[in-house]
């Protein structure tokens, strides 16, 4: 019998298929077809800088462009909300700028919610209760302000927020997710995790840096300090993210404050739907007008 000849080498194996960036995660999307309808249609999730410096070329008219920009910013990640769950996703989204030593699951956070009587439905409409809430399920140090976010609150606000700490605010949501004024029939709660202060300085100190790519946009240098700058800024804008949207929101300062003063009454329909809310005995102008919620690890 003829020897047989070497069998010829094996083809190279296909290369693998580049990795998409992971998705948001999203509770409850395993039961919901909108939600997931709504990721199929997501691109991958931009990191944070360079989504603020989308939201800014996409909205530069709105920035004026005889100020120089310094922008403050913390990265959280995005979350979906399902149902009337904005504040137990914002207080989720808050918790990675909390150096916890493990991750909290936003399916605790409503377990412990539900339980204390917080919620009903996962609604929160008691600033007090979602500091509670937060000092147990993170075991952070949470401040609780009253009066808005004005003066004499307003310094305190930029100085926690310039350190890389979250804020959790609660407002009226407008069709865009922006502040408006709706007597709290929208309420709503977001995450504020930066600034962007526009100031007339023809110069700024070396405490700066401009970006490379955005004239006019300036960050706090890397190796000092972060500190607000000398001269008052002539706008400011709150970076915020909420749990309708996977993108970062630039809100005016002003505008949000107003919004925050205003929240007084409950919504119509939440009164005729026939569910149950939990809703503190002064109404929704005990819980939220004019509250905010400074976090701190």
């Amino acid at each position: 019998m003829a020897a047989q000849g070497s069998l010829p080498p094996s083809p190279p194996p296909l290369p693998l298929p580049a990795l998409a960036a992971a998705p948001p995660h999203v509770f409850g999307l395993e039961k919901s077809h909108l939600l997931k309808a709504a990721l199929e249609r997501s691109g991958p999730g931009l990191g944070a800088l360079q989504d603020i410096k989308r939201l800014l070329m996409l909205q530069k008219d709105r920035f004026r462009s005889d100020l120089k920009w310094i922008l403050f910013y913390s990265d959280v990640p995005s979350l979906i909300q399902e149902g009337p769950q904005c504040g137990l996703v914002a207080l989720w989204m808050a918790g990675s700028l909390l150096a916890l030593p493990q991750e909290v699951p936003l399916e605790k956070i409503v377990a412990v919610a539900l339980e204390r009587g917080y919620t009903a439905q996962g609604e929160m409409f008691s600033a007090a209760n979602m500091a509670r809430l937060a000092e147990e399920v993170f075991g952070c140090q949470v401040e609780l302000l009253s009066g808005g976010l004005g003066e004499p609150n307003q310094s305190h606000v930029f100085q926690h927020l310039i350190s890389g700490c979250p804020l959790l605010v609660p407002y009226d949501e407008d069709y865009n997710h922006e502040p408006c004024k709706k007597k709290g029939h929208k309420a709503h709660w977001a995450v504020g995790t930066g600034l962007l202060l526009g100031v007339p300085s023809p110069t700024l100190s070396s405490s700066y840096k401009e970006d490379s790519e955005l004239k006019g946009l300036f960050y706090p240098a890397s190796d000092k300090p972060p500190l607000l700058p000398e001269d008052p800024p002539e706008a400011t804008y709150l970076l915020s993210k909420q749990g309708k949207s996977w993108h970062y929101q630039l809100w005016d300062y002003e505008q949000l404050r107003e919004s925050n003063l205003q929240l007084t009454d409950l919504a119509p329909v939440r009164t005729t739907d026939g569910k149950v809310y939990v809703v503190p005995a002064g109404g929704v102008s005990e819980g939220l007008c004019g509250h905010t919620l400074l976090l701190r690890p």
